[in-house]
């Protein structure tokens, strides 16, 4: 996972928060109407970063598989 990666996740992860957040804060206000408006975005935001999260993992899996099966792992260290 690279950097960049990392941060866009931690960026989607931030947006689908404060979407959660606004919809406890609707919901606990009774505005039911809003409250429902809001989970559909909250679960948009959500679904956004498993498909985001699922790129990552395909992309770090594709790496990994990468490399060459005759490249010797080295043993770990004794101490």
């Amino acid at each position: 996972m690279t950097a960049v990666d990392s941060l866009m996740l931690d960026a989607k992860q931030a947006i689908m928060d404060e979407h959660h957040r606004r919809f406890q804060s609707l919901h606990q206000e009774g505005r039911v109407e809003e409250a429902l408006q809001q989970i559909h975005v909250t679960l948009s935001c959500a679904a956004d970063l498993l498909n985001e999260s699922l790129r990552v993992l395909d992309e770090t899996i594709e790496t990994h598989n990468r490399v060459p099966v005759d490249c010797p792992i080295p043993p770990p260290p004794t101490t």
